[in-house]
């Protein structure tokens, strides 16, 4: 689990730091000391969870977390403060959690591990990328560790296989449960069908090239696999290259 920690006091997130790092698969990945700064950093390293601060000078903890339910996937957020009159503001927010200063070793972990859960404000997110209510930033898939998610930039092709559809990117393979009819529809203007199997990301494409055998296939960037492209597509795919 990738872990953010939002705290304006050096030394509290130092010692959280120190405690994440003892749990296995558990890495801190990003700090910050303030509400926007905090934003802008979860947007650009996608944690897993934010342990978020409710106190904190100009934007607090409770205006941070409202803004991150409002994001693509919003992480889980567990919120930290030291006086107990803030854990009801907490507990009645969409936060998943929230501990009392000083922090307790066991009491961290446990929080984390209830955080692994899908929470409402991420299955929200999800709900509204599948029936076309929110814009579709990101493709995501539950695993083991939580939820896993790959910006739609940074993805090469789809690929269907019965049920599940795999998501080909720039780090690898994600398996996720969107049919490539839904896919398409949402993504219509940067991705085409090329294929009853396969969408493909037009931006990725180095070349439409034939085989000995005259079957085509496209060639795409920073990987050396090649996506075929059928007999019935083929004259729709030239023609969206070409243009």
């Amino acid at each position: 689990m990738n872990v953010m920690i939002v705290d304006d006091e050096p030394l509290a997130r130092e010692r959280l730091r120190r405690m994440i790092e003892t749990f296995p698969g558990h890495a801190v990945i990003g700090e910050a000391s303030e509400g926007r700064s905090a934003i802008e950093r979860v947007s650009e390293l996608a944690p897993d969870a934010v342990l978020l601060d409710v106190h904190m000078p100009g934007m607090d903890g409770l205006q941070v977390a409202r803004e991150l339910a409002n994001t693509d996937l919003p992480p889980a957020v567990i919120f930290i403060t030291a006086h107990s009159e803030h854990a009801l503001s907490a507990h009645n927010s969409q936060a998943d959690g929230y501990l009392l200063k000083p922090v307790r070793r066991d009491d961290l972990a446990a929080a984390l591990a209830r955080a692994r859960q899908p929470s409402r404000a991420q299955y929200s997110a999800l709900a509204g990328q599948l029936d076309g209510r929110g814009p579709m930033g990101y493709v995501s898939a539950r695993t083991r560790d939580g939820i896993e998610r790959v910006a739609i930039r940074d993805i090469l092709y789809f690929w269907a296989d019965r049920k599940y559809t795999s998501a080909f990117h720039l780090h690898g393979e994600l398996l996720i449960e969107q049919s490539l009819a839904t896919l398409e529809q949402s993504l219509a203007e940067n991705f085409m069908r090329v294929h009853r199997k396969a969408l493909v990301a037009r931006a990725h494409v180095t070349a439409l090239k034939y085989n000995s055998d005259g079957s085509a296939c496209l060639t795409l960037r920073h990987v050396a696999t090649t996506v075929p492209v059928s007999r019935r597509r083929l004259a729709e795919v030239r023609a969206l290259l070409e243009s």
